[in-house]
């Protein structure tokens, strides 16, 4: 049933997808000569018209290229919004590109300018609206995936627990195929030797085998079967817990490898982008944020002897230690390299809370993010005293040297910020490094803005 369910869904998905297209540009065109009026003459909204409907099997054959037509069940709105970008750039690239190779001139580059904005917007709104209607269905148990579950052990049991918890997904497990008994709460459908006759009889839409080291050896026999009764096969392996969420394969001679650590930022052009959005964003945020700067400096000032700077040692990409620049809002101590500051923390000032507060201490980071040293958004920098300590007791907690830090993170608009959890914090941090993208880094700085901001630790009374 799920088949001819998604064979459906993928074609109400491309029909809807056309549609919004074709309406982006139409709103283009009235956002572009109603709200931004022009004097100077141009093209009618019937050669829009005609133009939005050239251009769909482009971008609808786009969108198949990017993988949108697939199952989104595995799939975040995060990855699904970020193709969408991609392909409506592409699109829109290729039209600019194709009315100036046949010398159209007359048409608004600005209207199609607003076309990408708009089809981006809209698209990604349909397929919000669709995601929820059938996450919604799913619940009461409608176009649901049926598997059969191939094992007994620990990962067979984290994947019945994962798929029951999320039943918005869809997923229905139709029982397990093992040897042992290991699996409680799931009917047990027989051993591997009767596997081909399970799936004759059941004609599941997919198997996913969850297999323990000493159960490989069924692998071919498995793989037999699943051909034999044209069932997808889907395999969890035993050493799931050491990849990461998106691993790379690479191919030496036709022997597969597998990265277990593939980040996103060592592709040169993700890198790029990264360092150009960090050199523009901190131009602009020292050129905004100057008066509230000079405000804390002169405020600092007054509060307590001292330097206005607070200058301490970090450890930054590569394990490279550097120097990150705060509003000093403790008193001058001993404790600055070593130090780990709490909420009740007497060697705060008055005033050193309230900037702490409103994170308005963490301002001069715009000039290490402009020297390099540091980016707007990634994992927050340690001092070198905790990292010796927290590298011995934490697992993957190096990796998050592995990128530049950043003043705020996925970490900290998740709420780990300050005398928090090191581990909540390592995971977040290691989860952003692996699904890393600029609409990820987007999301968290508006994220921030909304929620990140404010510290809370208490003021001083």
């Amino acid at each position: 049933m799920i088949k001819e369910n998604q064979e459906f869904l993928n074609k109400l998905n491309i029909a809807t997808d056309g549609v919004a297209i074709f309406l982006s540009m139409i709103a283009a065109f009235f956002i572009r000569f109603s709200i931004f009026p022009s004097e100077l003459g141009y093209i009618e909204l019937n050669y829009y018209i005609r133009t939005g409907v050239f251009i769909l099997p482009l971008f609808l054959l786009l969108y198949s290229g990017f993988g949108l037509y697939e199952s989104f069940r595995s799939h975040t709105f995060m990855v699904e919004i970020s193709q969408i970008f991609k392909a409506n750039f592409i699109g829109t690239a290729v039209l600019v590109a194709v009315f100036f190779v046949l010398k159209i001139v007359d048409i608004s580059r600005l209207v199609l300018a607003i076309f990408f904005v708009v089809s981006v917007v809209f698209v990604s709104s349909k397929r919000v609206i669709l995601r929820k209607v059938l996450r919604a269905y799913r619940k009461q148990g409608g176009n649901l995936k049926h598997v059969v579950i191939l094992g007994s052990g620990v990962s067979s049991g984290e994947y019945l627990s994962a798929i029951r918890k999320n039943r918005s997904l869809g997923f229905n497990p139709a029982g397990y195929v093992s040897d042992d008994n290991g699996l409680t709460g799931l009917e047990k459908l027989g051993g591997f030797d009767s596997l081909d006759k399970v799936l004759s009889k059941l004609n599941p839409d997919e198997v996913v085998a969850a297999l323990e080291l000493e159960d490989y050896r069924h692998m071919q026999s498995i793989i037999d079967a699943c051909e034999k009764n044209g069932c997808k096969l889907s395999i969890i392996p035993f050493y799931s817990k050491f990849m990461p969420a998106k691993p790379y394969i690479d191919e030496v001679e036709g022997i597969p490898l597998i990265n277990i650590r593939r980040i996103p930022l060592d592709n040169l052009f993700n890198a790029f982008m990264k360092r150009s959005m960090d050199i523009i964003g901190s131009v602009l945020l020292i050129l905004i944020s100057s008066p509230i700067m000079l405000f804390a400096a002169a405020g600092t000032k007054c509060s307590s002897p001292g330097p206005v700077i607070f200058k301490q040692k970090r450890v930054g990409l590569n394990k490279h230690v550097f120097t990150m620049y705060k509003f000093r809002s403790m008193r001058v101590n001993g404790k600055e390299e070593t130090g780990w500051t709490t909420d009740h923390d007497s060697r705060k000032t008055r005033f050193g809370a309230f900037i702490r507060k409103f994170s308005i201490d963490e301002l001069p980071q715009f000039f290490n993010v402009l020297k390099g040293d540091m980016s707007l958004i990634g994992p927050r920098p340690e001092l070198p005293h905790f990292v010796d300590e927290f590298s011995k007791s934490i697992p993957l907690y190096m990796v998050k040297h592995q990128v530049r830090p950043g003043i705020t993170g996925w970490a900290q608009v998740n709420g780990f910020r300050g005398d928090t959890s090191i581990r909540g914090r390592v995971e977040h941090d290691i989860y952003y490094i692996e699904h890393w993208s600029l609409l990820f880094d987007i999301k968290i700085l508006f994220l921030t803005l909304f929620k990140g901001l404010i510290n809370h630790e208490r003021l001083v009374g």
